[in-house]
């Protein structure tokens, strides 16, 4: 057993958590990361056809731009030190406290928090409003205008 691997027993078996080469774990012996799409990407469609055939295309081409340059920005500073063998930054924050440091974490921090109510709150109106349209055609289906 080397000694980044951690094995257990259980009724009898060995079973081991760490595995070099193993599919389901990274290089420092955390679990592998997914993908995970929001619902942003659902009403995209519908948003863009709203704003027509001239601006629809011009904001999907900034907004793609935008999520480029943040990508590569985020993928430059996924280690910190050497780009091959540095220590991973796991979480923004990490990324954040490992190349400014300091009072900038804090503030980063606080926007991160900020950007979060924000968003939990026009999650929240924008459920109540997709459930009184629901109510509303729902009515209309059974009792007609």
């Amino acid at each position: 057993m080397t000694m980044g691997e951690n094995r257990h027993q259980v009724q009898g078996f060995e079973v081991s958590l760490n595995v070099p080469g193993s599919k389901c774990f990274d290089d420092d012996g955390r679990l592998k990361r997914t993908a995970v799409i929001g619902s942003g990407v659902l009403s995209l469609a519908w948003a863009t056809a709203q704003l027509g055939w001239i601006a629809g295309p011009t904001v999907m081409f900034l907004f793609s731009f935008v999520t480029y340059y943040t990508s590569t920005l985020l993928a430059a500073c996924y280690r910190s030190g050497d780009p091959d063998s540095g220590k991973r930054n796991y979480t923004y924050m990490d990324a954040v406290r490992a190349n400014l440091g300091g009072f900038q974490v804090k503030i980063c921090g606080a926007i991160q928090y900020m950007n979060l109510f924000g968003v939990a709150i026009g999650y929240t109106i924008a459920s109540s409003i997709s459930m009184v349209a629901i109510e509303r055609s729902n009515c209309f289906h059974s009792k007609g205008r």
